[in-house]
């Protein structure tokens, strides 16, 4: 998503200097305005995407590569910041692993966390406070564009 807002963004910037050549100071024309229109409604349907975010919060130290609680208390933990910060979340278990530049191969318990109907600027600060709970060198972030729905009968 960073990707797409970077080239609206871009598309944006470059329109209105090449849309101006040749038109004289204090004069708006008709292509003008169709652009101008056309940039405020791409930068309006950028705004308003529904994105869900997805964390991938490991729990081992990232000091000393023990597990920072167990996976109950990691939950737990986990939990009362989301709902302190978003009122709602979804929470998996899984895996995670990796090798380090030594070639060391580490394994730890994982927490997958779904945040749907935030910003990305909550679910920076919800990862800021994840990685400093579980003294992690940083939490993975995946943004997908999705249509998120509360279903419910009539």
């Amino acid at each position: 998503m960073k990707r797409t807002i970077t080239l609206a963004l871009a598309t944006t910037l470059l329109a209105f200097p090449l849309v101006g050549c040749g038109v004289q100071s204090g004069t708006t024309t008709a292509t003008q305005q169709t652009t101008q229109e056309a940039d405020t409604q791409s930068a309006d349907e950028t705004k308003d995407k529904n994105l869900q975010f997805i964390l991938y919060v490991g729990t081992n130290d990232k000091d000393t590569n023990q597990p920072v609680c167990t996976p109950q208390e990691a939950r737990q933990r986990a939990q009362k910041i989301l709902i302190e910060n978003l009122g709602g979340y979804t929470i998996q278990d899984a895996a995670g692993g990796w090798i380090d530049d030594n070639g060391t191969e580490y394994q730890e318990y994982t927490m997958v966390i779904y945040l749907s109907d935030t910003t990305e600027e909550q679910a920076h600060k919800v990862a800021e406070e994840l990685r400093e709970e579980f003294n992690q060198s940083s939490i993975l972030i995946n943004t997908t564009e999705v249509t998120t729905e509360f279903y419910s009968a009539a």
